[in-house]
């Protein structure tokens, strides 16, 4: 028997493991790959920890620091947690085979994984050359392989920008990405660095229609969409190309969660949580990408902190719940519930649309608890607003934009 168990040993996993040991309470923390550091392991650019540790790092960096901080804990590498039953969790370890583990609380810090080409129903054939954006990055910076000279990407969030320079630094040629909503789904500073920086196109409202190849992609079929995502009759070129990268959206790994019995909001693809990130399930808490899909690292090892202080101290269930509930022009917020008599919780929000200029209010009925004003307010770029004083009563969300 452990006090805390943690599933997942990335950055928000890492960290959780820290801050509840830091908090006097015994640690098991599960990672399935060989080595503790999660997805950060094969980001070799930089850009990270300037938040969390103060200086801009690398993937691998950040990493290392982490598991450095977290040395002398029990980490198992190889392990994966496949099950619950009976108040235990059901672990398949290499080397060590099937055994149960039993905790006080547990932190979940699964992370997430990128939608395939089957989630997207491309028309075409199925040649070899169609690939997530993500395993093209762990072929080229873990493994050293090129998966394409000729490359499209389709997508633009963070990763499908990053690896459109990437494979342009290798040699490759990047002839455009393509992004099917009419604004851009990643970070600004991508867009300048990773496409214009390099003068690499990018076409919005486009996607690609088909798919042409045999053993390999040959090329594709491009078109236009219209704002319900409908391709637009006319409007088909092609290009020839012989890699398809897809960079179209994450999703929260949540199998685990769903065993425990753990609540899912159908927005984020995460656990619904209070302010302490505690689930609908007393003592498992839940952080990082596990729980909705974050800009940066240092936000998801941010989480894991509160997770992990949360599950040592296990005051889950203590006064009485209120909802957050999203507002105008707000697409999703987290946590999604609050403790009675909480103080200065900070909610994280996506907008549904671009506003350029704008603020974000918080409101308990017809009283305005906090309102934060935004240089720009787009769904690519995760909102943070902080609600002082205590809680007490349901929030409303909503973002406005201001006309210049």
């Amino acid at each position: 028997m452990v006090d805390v168990a943690i599933v997942g040993g990335g950055p928000a996993g890492l960290a959780a493991a820290i801050a509840a040991h830091k908090a006097g309470a015994t640690v098991t923390l599960l990672e399935r790959e060989p080595r503790a550091g999660g997805i950060l392991r094969q980001c070799i650019h930089n850009g990270f920890g300037v938040q969390y540790f103060g200086k801009e790092l690398t993937g691998p960096e950040y990493a290392t620091r982490l598991v450095r901080e977290a040395q002398g804990l029990d980490i198992r590498t190889g392990a994966m947690a496949v099950g619950h039953r009976e108040g235990a969790l059901t672990v398949a370890q290499e080397g060590a085979g099937v055994y149960e583990l039993h905790a006080r609380a547990i932190v979940l810090a699964t992370g997430c994984r990128e939608r395939p080409r089957g989630a997207l129903r491309i028309p075409g054939t199925r040649p070899a050359g169609v690939m997530t954006a993500g395993f093209a990055q762990y072929m080229m910076n873990l493994r050293g392989l090129l998966p394409g000279k000729r490359v499209v990407i389709l997508g633009s969030g963070d990763i499908g920008l990053i690896m459109a320079r990437r494979c342009t630094w290798e040699g490759a040629k990047v002839l455009c990405v393509a992004e099917a909503a009419p604004y851009v789904g990643g970070l600004a500073r991508n867009v300048a660095q990773c496409l214009e920086d390099f003068d690499i196109p990018l076409a919005l409202s486009t996607t690609v229609a088909a798919v042409h190849g045999t053993g390999r992609v040959e090329g594709l079929t491009m078109c236009r969409v219209d704002e319900k995502f409908n391709p637009i009759a006319g409007t088909q070129w092609h290009i020839e190309c012989d890699t398809l990268l897809l960079s179209v959206g994450l999703i929260p790994e949540n199998e685990l969660a769903r065993a425990l019995g753990v609540a899912i909001d159908p927005v984020t693809g995460g656990a619904i949580v209070n302010e302490k990130l505690e689930t609908s399930v007393p003592g498992v808490f839940a952080c990082g990408n596990a729980l909705l899909v974050n800009d940066l690292a240092d936000e998801a090892s941010r989480q894991g902190e509160i997770a992990g202080a949360a599950a040592a101290a296990h005051a889950g269930g203590a006064g009485r719940s209120h909802q957050v509930a999203c507002g105008d022009n707000v697409c999703l917020c987290v946590p999604q519930q609050i403790t009675e008599g909480a103080t200065d919780v900070t909610l994280r929000l996506r907008v549904s649309a671009p506003l350029g200029r704008g603020h974000v209010v918080v409101r308990c009925g017809d009283t305005q608890l906090t309102k934060k004003a935004f240089a720009a307010l787009v769904p690519g770029e995760m909102v943070h607003i902080t609600v002082p004083g205590p809680a007490a009563g349901d929030w409303t969300v909503e973002a406005r934009g201001i006309n210049k």
